[in-house]
């Protein structure tokens, strides 16, 4: 079956460009707030100029290789029919029972497992930061920073069953307005002393890491924070396309970015002590609490930017059939990404809020974060160069190159990284790995679960002989059963007859499959097959990023001859009830219990579907794994 649905590449124009602020650079566009306090400390707290300019010199170079071309030009270009992020990434590259091949999915697995645990920091370390400003007038309100923080962050979590459709049109403007205002702080620092501009010379990075030695991998776990949030670039290409989101990193974000990390450099030319954040030390004193205030509701659209992305992942890894049915509320009309995942959104609630409780402070924090995002950036680049081999079928002699670099860099902030496990840097990975344990349980679970259902399913030829000889009787009405399997006559059809003794005079076999690209063309959504009189069987197409609506993926089978009633018909689904069986499957103890616990808690057909209560029988079985 042929799926036609080309790359789209939209047109760069000022409206997608403004919403690419929004949506796309709020944590990377937040990372000055953290960053270069973060290094500072890291290196003792005592820089001198020539160490300044090495570490200017590190930020400069990372934004360049990692971001601007490593995600821009690359990674960026590795779209799934348009479609970004790490499991678009893995189903691009397609699944295969080689070695490799599983090698591959269980990287874009942990990968995008561990967004999940970069999901719960961001907004803690954003909002922390984005308080802390206050340090630099008075320290009388320090004992407030924290409780503020998380009644923050508790309003934000509270707020989005509300959906951002009506106030995400804002985030553009504001985001804007802070790019302007972290550049213009920048320069004013930059006037003071203009040999920052030296930075740009990598001479300064390469001599900070020969003096530092092995310690220089300290200097880079917080000169990677820098980085932190390029990920979402490639993650949001299916909002905004490609082209929107490179314009505004080049024209604006990253301007702004480099203008203000040599401004806050120029401080560090004079005497600058422990603790001290040199970001707020840029602001005039007259200016320095609206600035506090626009850094807070910067980093809550950042915030708002991870949560949302864990949505989209969430639905992603559920369509692809890594994760059980949750609870997706649709929270806008016209806005496919505007959903609501309420089992996401409370747990990663509560875990950012004991984050925040327990370091408290921003510069604390930093030490659980980067871990994660420099696993998944790892992660990624491994992909890319099977991209780089299988897709755009380029020579060993051009891909090792490229990727070796990208690679090599990677490496280089993974290791500076793993020194952070102690000081917190184990929550994101210890997190991430137990969404990734639950990702394969579930994929083993539900494979072993059709398996038995496929032994429990009868060869189609008696029971439409049975059928033809007129020893099965007709009553009037449309029955759809739903099936795994993707059986023309499957198990729930035939105990239905053989319950109640007769069969309506439209049986429709109907299976649901997710595909490993975006979206499908509406002319191949729905294949029609008409298996004898009065029975049909439905294989009804959706992409991993779409809502999945059985209703309206009905009404195109109608145009295509199959006689159902839509307004009558009645959907048999089954609710399985897995208990152990007496032989050995492939699953442990702990897997078998996880397994069972997240497939009776799997949200119900009437919900995942778009139907309604009332034309929907869930019969119950017990099946052994």
């Amino acid at each position: 079956m042929s799926y036609n649905n080309a790359t789209v590449s939209r047109r760069t124009t000022p409206a997608l460009a403004l919403a690419a602020l929004g949506i796309v650079y709020g944590d990377l566009g937040t990372s000055p707030l953290y960053t270069m306090q973060t290094v500072v400390d890291d290196a003792g707290g005592h820089v001198d100029p020539h160490l300044a300019l090495g570490i200017l010199s590190l930020i400069f170079w990372t934004l360049v290789i990692t971001i601007s071309v490593k995600y821009c030009v690359f990674v960026m270009r590795a779209d799934n029919h348009g479609e970004g992020g790490i499991l678009a990434l893995m189903s691009l590259i397609g699944r295969n029972s080689s070695e490799t091949g599983r090698l591959l999915v269980y990287c874009g697995l942990f990968g995008a497992a561990l967004i999940y645990g970069d999901g719960i920091i961001t907004p803690a370390i954003s909002v922390l930061s984005a308080l802390g400003g206050v340090d630099v007038a008075t320290n009388a309100l320090d004992p407030y920073i924290m409780p503020l923080a998380v009644i923050i962050l508790v309003s934000l979590f509270a707020a989005q069953h509300f959906g951002t459709a009506s106030i995400g049109k804002f985030f553009g403007p504001v985001m804007l307005v802070w790019f302007i205002v972290i550049g213009l702080l920048g320069i004013i620092g930059v006037i003071h002393h203009p040999a920052v501009l030296e930075a740009i010379n990598p001479y300064y990075a390469f001599s900070l890491l020969a003096a530092k030695g092995w310690a220089s991998f300290v200097v880079l776990g917080g000169v990677f924070l820098a980085a932190t949030g390029g990920e979402a670039m490639y993650a949001d290409m299916g909002h905004l396309g490609c082209n929107p989101i490179r314009s505004s990193w080049f024209l604006i974000v990253l301007p702004a970015c480099l203008l203000n990390y040599a401004g806050e450099t120029a401080l560090m030319f004079g005497p600058m002590k422990q603790g001290d954040n040199p970001f707020f030390l840029l602001v005039p004193g007259w200016a320095l609490y609206p600035v506090v205030a626009i850094s807070v509701v910067a980093t809550i659209i950042a915030s708002q930017a991870i949560i949302t992305g864990s949505y989209s992942l969430t639905r992603q890894a559920m369509q692809l059939g890594w994760f059980p049915g949750l609870r997706i509320r649709q929270t806008s009309d016209t806005e496919y990404g505007q959903i609501y995942v309420p089992l996401v959104n409370w747990v990663m609630m509560t875990l950012t809020v004991l984050l925040t409780m327990t370091f408290q402070t921003s510069n604390r924090l930093a030490g659980a974060y980067g871990t994660a995002v420099s696993t998944t950036m790892l992660l990624t680049t491994a992909l890319l160069y099977t991209v780089m081999r299988e897709r755009w079928g380029w020579r060993s002699i051009t891909a090792i190159p490229v990727a070796g670099l990208f690679l090599f860099v990677d490496l280089s902030f993974f290791t500076a990284n793993l020194l952070k496990i102690k000081a917190g840097g184990w929550i994101p990975l210890t997190f991430g790995a137990i969404i990734f344990a639950s990702m394969i349980t579930w994929r083993r679970g539900t494979s072993l679960l059709r398996e038995q259902l496929a032994k429990l399913t009868e060869k189609p030829g008696p029971f439409l002989q049975k059928l033809a000889d007129g020893k099965i009787s007709r009553v009037p009405g449309t029955a759809i059963f739903l099936s795994r399997t993707g059986a023309k006559v499957p198990p729930l059809m035939t105990r239905h007859v053989a319950q109640f003794g007769v069969l309506p005079e439209v049986a429709i076999s109907l299976t649901i499959k997710f595909e490993e690209i975006p979206r499908i063309a509406p002319a191949e959504r729905v294949q029609v097959e008409k298996v004898a009189d009065g029975i049909w069987h439905l294989t009804v197409h959706f992409g991993f990023v779409e809502v999945p609506s059985l209703p309206l993926a009905l009404r195109e089978a109608r145009t295509q001859g199959c006689p159902v009633d839509l307004d009558k018909a009645l959907y048999f689904g089954a609710r399985d009830d897995v208990v152990r069986a007496k032989f050995k499957n492939g699953l442990m103890i702990w897997q078998r219990l996880l397994f069972g616990f997240m497939y009776r808690n799997s949200v119900h057909t009437v919900d995942r579907f778009s139907l309604t209560p009332e034309q929907v029988v869930e019969i119950g079985r017990q099946i052994e794994i």
